[in-house]
């Protein structure tokens, strides 16, 4: 066996392992299912002239897709999350603010999921199932309070690189790779900033609905349709990973 199959073989080996421990340690990282769905998710929304456009672009699509949002911007947007509750879209918690949940104490992190679920539930009439730690950013501790409000962590496979100033071009390319049946596509319908608790630099330069329109596009002719994740699980189940990083 040559170094670079053993190489293979054990990294293989140890995505077993961690699937397997998902189960009943870990976050959703894809959908198992036969039907040709793909799950899209957004994050650091809603943000005028990024949600409205990729509102129109799933509609466009006959897509549906989930919303993770920011409870900074869903107390100065609270109009852009109704837009997207009325359309017919999932909505789901990224967090009380863009803050990685490593750098917070752990009774911190127990309130402010917690807190924000209840925060958002309000917001929407309607449960909150799914949680995404800012960045995928979460250790065990993070988990177990994640999971302990009743909440599922989700993370992702294929991206947009929607964050990145790369051209459009790159991001379609990036968009394709991997992808497949039940994948977590990431995508982006705002971009967290100082006043959210993230200091990433200045905000990429691109049209978010062009993108997205794009990026369907690109799956259909694959055969592939864009659902949210709660409307993939109608016909799959989550595929959990044991991944913790810091």
């Amino acid at each position: 066996m040559s170094a670079t199959t053993a190489r293979n073989a054990a990294v293989a080996t140890r995505r077993m392992v961690r699937r397997s421990a998902g189960t009943l340690l870990g976050s959703a990282v894809a959908v198992r299912t036969e039907v040709p769905d793909v799950v899209l998710t957004f994050d650091d929304g809603p943000e005028p002239g990024g949600t409205d456009r990729v509102l129109t672009a799933l509609a466009d699509a006959d897509a549906t897709a989930t919303f993770f949002v920011l409870l900074t911007r869903v107390r100065k947007y609270r109009s852009l999350l109704d837009e997207v509750v009325a359309a017919g879209h999932e909505v789901a918690l990224h967090g009380v603010d863009h803050r990685a949940l490593p750098t917070l104490d752990r009774a911190e992190v127990v309130h402010r999921v917690r807190a924000g679920r209840e925060e958002l539930e309000e917001a929407i009439g309607r449960p909150v199932r799914w949680y995404r730690p800012p960045y995928g950013r979460q250790t065990v501790r993070n988990w177990r309070a994640i999971t302990s409000a009743g909440l599922v962590p989700v993370l992702w496979g294929p991206t947009t690189w929607d964050w990145k100033q790369v051209s459009d071009e790159e991001r379609l390319d990036k968009a394709q790779r991997g992808v497949a049946a039940g994948s977590i596509v990431l995508a982006h319908d705002g971009f967290a900033g100082p006043e959210d608790g993230a200091c990433d630099g200045p905000p990429p330069e691109l049209d978010r609905g062009a993108l997205i329109s794009a990026v369907l596009d690109g799956y259909a002719t694959r055969g592939l349709r864009a659902r949210s994740l709660g409307r993939a699980l109608d016909h799959g189940a989550l595929v959990r990973e044991a991944w913790f990083a810091r």
